[in-house]
């Protein structure tokens, strides 16, 4: 199917067709597993992430692909509450040769155990916010880390709402655990105490006993490190229980569909820190849109920072191998080299920790209010 600005659109195959043998290896496509959670509560971020990374597709086979291959997107659900251990399935298809890269947004834990299973033999981009400190060879994480994301956001929060005390709330991973300890030094230079600290299973549907403990806690900032559908049921319960009159809540990692989800009365003083949002009136992201909504439709999933990332990690990849084609397996997250790739994010095509925009946004009803460009 031929869209308006030229692309052709295409459905990413799913992992039964390889493992069926219905799709074999073949030297004149480029096969890239697109791992996302399908399920779990890290699945409300599925939809905008797969369409995002269909825009770089349908943009790169509208060239020379990757490395003269036209691209193919393998869909891999990459949930931890997937049915099939991802590293084995990994690790097979890896064998066979029926993938040439990895492309993944999904929590870090799955990260930590890929990483024991691709060991460079394929590239692999990590693409959305984590803890930071990634080393492996061959494993390139480009997403935002708490250094540059969270650091900045609390200082204004504390200069703004001067909370003597916050809240540390998070899911029980190797993310929230570390961007809290990163918090809890920056807040103790601020002079602000911690109130409470706490960790939930994934897929946690009671939220009255963590409000409860914030409650008591008389916390009058909430640090709030839960993912996708479990960050809503914590957001609608603190917004009923009325605890946004003496709260501020902070996140680095509620997006566009979680917002919808909490619904616009469970939103007051809500500020997400990130180095995208949809309604970024950046040169960048305009013509990112431009394409986004050309290939999809206006009634496409919406545009968010999880999305955004797999649309530039599948641009990070043609980029790495077309520039690193010999040395890439040597490289990692914390090579200074640049890589030369598109993105809706920044308008330099080149991929450097230091040059990443970061925003600090207020939930407005429905939508993300821009409130300061943190790089300035």
């Amino acid at each position: 199917m031929t869209h308006p600005f030229g692309a052709t659109f295409q459905v990413p195959a799913e992992l039964d067709d390889l493992m069926g043998g219905s799709l074999v290896a073949s030297k004149e496509v480029y096969r890239v597993a697109l791992l996302i959670p399908l399920c779990g509560a890290a699945g409300i971020w599925a939809p905008s992430c797969i369409s995002s990374a269909q825009v770089a597709v349908a943009e790169l086979n509208n060239g020379d692909g990757i490395r003269g291959r036209r691209v193919q997107l393998v869909m891999i659900d990459a949930a931890l509450e997937a049915s099939q251990p991802i590293e084995d399935v990994i690790n097979e298809l890896i064998e066979s040769q029926l993938i040439d890269a990895i492309v993944g947004m999904h929590i870090s834990a799955v990260r930590q155990r890929l990483s024991k299973v691709v060991r460079q033999r394929i590239p692999y981009i990590y693409t959305p916010l984590y803890e930071g400190g990634e080393n492996t060879p061959g494993l390139f994480a480009i997403g935002e880390t708490p250094d540059k994301q969270l650091g900045p956001a609390i200082q204004l929060i504390q200069e703004r709402y001067e909370p003597k005390s916050w809240a540390l709330i998070g899911n029980d991973y190797v993310w929230p655990r570390s961007s809290h300890l990163f918090a809890k030094r920056i807040l103790r230079d601020l002079s602000a105490r911690i109130a409470l600290e706490c960790y939930l299973p994934f897929g946690q549907l009671d939220m009255e006993p963590v409000i409860s403990a914030i409650k008591h806690s008389e916390a009058e900032a909430v640090l709030l490190s839960l993912v996708g559908q479990d960050a809503v049921i914590f957001n609608r319960a603190f917004g009923q229980n009325g605890l946004h009159t003496k709260a501020v809540r902070l996140s680095c990692s509620i997006e566009e569909n979680s917002l919808l989800a909490c619904g616009a009365a469970n939103l007051e003083r809500l500020f997400v820190v990130s180095s995208y949002f949809g309604a970024l009136k950046t040169d960048a992201n305009l013509a990112f849109k431009e394409k986004y909504y050309g290939l999809h439709g206006e009634h496409a999933p919406v545009l968010n920072a999880l999305g955004q990332s797999t649309y530039e990690g599948m641009h990070y990849l043609a980029g790495l191998v077309w520039d690193y084609s010999e040395s890439w397996r040597q490289m990692n997250s914390r090579n200074n080299q640049a890589v030369s790739h598109r993105s809706g994010r920044k308008s330099n095509q080149e991929h450097r920790s230091d040059d990443t925009p970061m925003y600090l946004a207020r939930a407005d009803g429905l939508q993300f209010y821009i409130e300061k460009d943190l790089k300035t």
